[in-house]
């Protein structure tokens, strides 16, 4: 059964911004992603703008938004074949337990000035 769905898009030139804002990053990002996004080089804005509509989609489909959620709680990692995957703790985690569900659903996609994110939480 499906508990909740969310999407979400985030324009580019925004995270583009944020890079050059001391310690934002790190407030909404999990170390594990900071870490991955060292790596993407110039593409890093692509890579946290599509994250960060991937967090913003999570809340969306909880229907609470990031109330109560810490941000870096929610984190969006690739499985070995590439495949996005939403990881929870602590206050995420919580509200993921509210909710009912027990798996979630992403699928993200980008292109030059625009991220979106659609997550779809499910009880199996």
């Amino acid at each position: 059964m499906i508990t909740g769905i969310g999407i979400d898009i985030v324009q580019v030139q925004r995270m583009r911004r944020w890079l050059n804002l001391p310690g934002l990053m790190e407030r909404y990002f999990h170390p594990d992603e900071l870490n991955a996004a060292l790596v993407r080089g110039n593409s890093a804005d692509l890579f946290y703008s599509a994250r960060f509509a991937a967090k913003e989609a999570f809340g969306k489909a909880l229907g609470t938004g990031f109330r109560g959620i810490a941000l870096r709680d929610i984190v969006v990692a690739n499985r070995q074949n590439g495949q996005p995957e939403i990881h929870v703790f602590g206050s995420a985690l919580s509200e993921l337990k509210k909710n009912g569900a027990n798996k979630i659903h992403l699928s993200m996609t980008h292109e030059r000035e625009n991220a979106v994110a659609m997550v779809v939480l499910e009880v199996i």
